[in-house]
């Protein structure tokens, strides 16, 4: 199973950015799909988790700024990022869950916030 993230770029502080991950193969439905980032010289951190009962998890740090959603059908989550803040630069994995068929991690993509 690959998982494909898209949506990254550069953005001024306080904009808004929403990224997506499919996954490469549909024919089953992870338990729990999520994002994570890792800045320069940090270790990679949780962002946000959903299951698919809708069950959904946020960092303090972007709680009430960030939405995770999926779609189930097509193996596919989002993150809605807004109000954007520069400590929010880093890149971005999705990643995902399953009781059968193990963990798998995207490929990342970059978000750049400028002040």
């Amino acid at each position: 199973v690959q998982l494909q993230a898209s949506g990254g770029g550069l953005v001024q502080a306080g904009g808004s950015l929403r990224l997506s991950c499919a996954a490469s193969e549909t024919d089953f439905s992870f338990d729990v799909m999520g994002w994570y980032r890792q800045a320069p010289g940090k270790q990679r951190e949780p962002v946000a988790q959903i299951t698919n009962g809708g069950i959904t998890m946020y960092a303090f740090s972007v709680k009430d700024r960030f939405a995770i959603s999926r779609d189930g059908a097509n193996n596919t989550v989002y993150l809605q990022m807004n109000n954007l803040k520069p400590e929010d630069t880093a890149v971005y994995y999705c990643s995902g869950s399953s009781s059968t068929r193990g963990n798998y991690w995207g490929q990342g993509t970059q978000v750049t916030v400028s002040s």
